[in-house]
């Protein structure tokens, strides 16, 4: 299979490869959509298995990407990139400033930011060669680690569909919540506060303790969580989580979490559907940290501070629009990601069509 004819591609304006010898940059740069403005989506570090997987990664990131942003009501594009290489034990200063020339070489057509593997320190060391980063942090314009606005967007989402569904806030409510890095963290904490019990995974040790020791979670292993009787199971690591072998041991009425991508396959979607599970579409629970990135790219285009409230506004109006998925499909019958995909392409749609205007 080529890739044009991969169905990760959907019409991608720009899909660009980078490598440096000297610092061992491996790097993919898909820009999906800039319809309505210049794509903008982090930088995730991976040990990939073989450079397929990595961009079949940066494709389906960057297409989710543009779906986001649309979602969110940004004036913003859809972009992904991804380095090749153990977060771990591979990341230098010049692999990122090398990094950093690869984003400055396609002229701001996209901006990047933080993923999963890399942090903002790491940015900074991109910053040195790039204008086109954000999520950084020490001047007027920084957002900083956005993880936290995800992680209070997919809060509000989380009760919102606890509510629609189960018709109770999150008190006593049990969630099975898989990955507690940076956003599944402090995910924990809200839904902690807001009393809800929570059993724990992920394959970093020292997060789980810490998350556990902070919150009274319950700690299981990995492959359990899926298993967990709970009335919420909150995809927070990697994508893929929701596919045809977990769908059958998956206890929860209600799905909905921050990673990105968490159905395999929209058959996925459709199965879930039809056995009444509630699934609250990844790219709209999770655009807070788009939104915190996108206030940062604002300011620095009108050279003035971040604007907290900015980001506020957005979000609220996030959820409306998370509302708004969640009324059309009950109204007509079809699954949530159907409804979202059609409203996100429909607004991409109409970005496109006043451009050629």
């Amino acid at each position: 299979m080529t890739l044009f004819d991969s169905t990760s591609f959907e019409g991608h304006e720009g899909v660009h490869a980078f490598h440096d010898e000297k610092t061992g940059l491996k790097s993919i740069i898909a820009v999906h959509s800039t319809a309505r403005g210049p794509a903008a989506g982090g930088c995730r570090m991976w040990p990939y298995a073989s450079a397929d997987l990595a961009l079949e990664d940066a494709l389906r990131l960057s297409r989710a990407m543009s779906y986001k942003n649309a979602m969110a009501d940004l004036e913003l594009g859809g972009g992904k990139s991804v380095i090749i290489g153990d977060s771990r034990t591979q990341k230098t200063p010049a692999l990122f400033e090398a990094f950093g020339r690869a984003v400055e070489s396609l002229g701001g057509k996209y901006w990047t930011a933080e993923d999963v593997g890399v942090s903002p320190a790491d940015l900074a060391h991109a910053a040195k060669t790039t204008r086109y980063v954000a999520g950084l942090e020490g001047a007027a314009a920084s957002s900083g680690d956005p993880s936290p606005v995800t992680a209070e967007g997919v809060f509000r989402g989380i009760r919102l569909c606890v509510e629609r569904k189960l018709g109770r806030d999150l008190a006593g409510v049990t969630v099975a919540l898989q990955g507690v890095g940076h956003v599944g963290g402090y995910l924990a904490e809200k839904l902690h506060a807001a009393g809800a019990r929570l059993v724990i995974t992920d394959v970093n040790a020292e997060a789980l303790a810490r998350v556990a020791e902070a919150t009274g979670a319950q700690v299981v292993a990995p492959a359990a969580i899926f298993e967990v009787p709970c009335d919420v199971f909150a995809p927070c690591a990697l994508g893929g989580a929701v596919n045809a072998e977990t769908l059958l041991r998956i206890k929860a009425p209600v799905i909905a979490g921050a990673a990105n991508n968490q159905l395999a396959h929209p058959d996925v979607g459709r199965a879930l559907h039809e056995r009444g599970v509630l699934y609250a579409p990844d790219y709209v629970i999770n655009g807070g940290g788009i939104i915190n990135v996108a206030a940062e790219i604002r300011a620095l285009g009108e050279g003035a501070a971040f604007d907290a409230q900015w980001v506020e506004s957005k979000l609220a109006r996030l959820m409306q629009t998370l509302e708004e998925v969640l009324d059309r499909a009950a109204a007509e019958k079809r699954p949530t990601q159907d409804v979202a995909n059609e409203i996100a392409r429909a607004r991409i749609a109409g970005a496109e069509h006043a451009r050629a205007a």
